[in-house]
């Protein structure tokens, strides 16, 4: 079970709404004001989603995004009880992935 990801998914007349959200800082390259080093980038650079095992969406993300992101989207074809399978990877090369069952 993932600590860094929440998903809701929930399916309707075969259509699946998907809510997430990925507990990550999301930081740009800065100066530290006490210490007067650099403070490197630390962002997530890849999340994909799937769904029964088959690639649903690939999101490329930046230094642009704020802090613990948040994805929604809909996609047809789902059913209560399938997988929909998340995996995140960042710019420091840390991961992390789960399993959620669509309701």
């Amino acid at each position: 079970m993932s600590t860094t990801i929440k998903v809701r998914a929930m399916v309707s007349a075969d259509i699946a709404t998907v809510k997430a959200i990925i507990n990550h800082p999301m930081t740009v390259e800065r100066l530290d004001k006490a210490t007067g080093k650099v403070v490197p980038a630390h962002f997530i650079e890849e999340v994909v989603f799937s769904h029964n095992g088959e690639e649903l969406l690939v999101a490329s993300c930046g230094q642009a995004i704020s802090k613990n992101p948040y994805f929604s989207f809909k996609f047809s074809g789902a059913r209560s009880g399938d997988t929909l399978g998340v995996i995140w990877r960042d710019n420091q090369g840390k991961q992390d992935r789960d399993e959620f069952q669509i309701r």
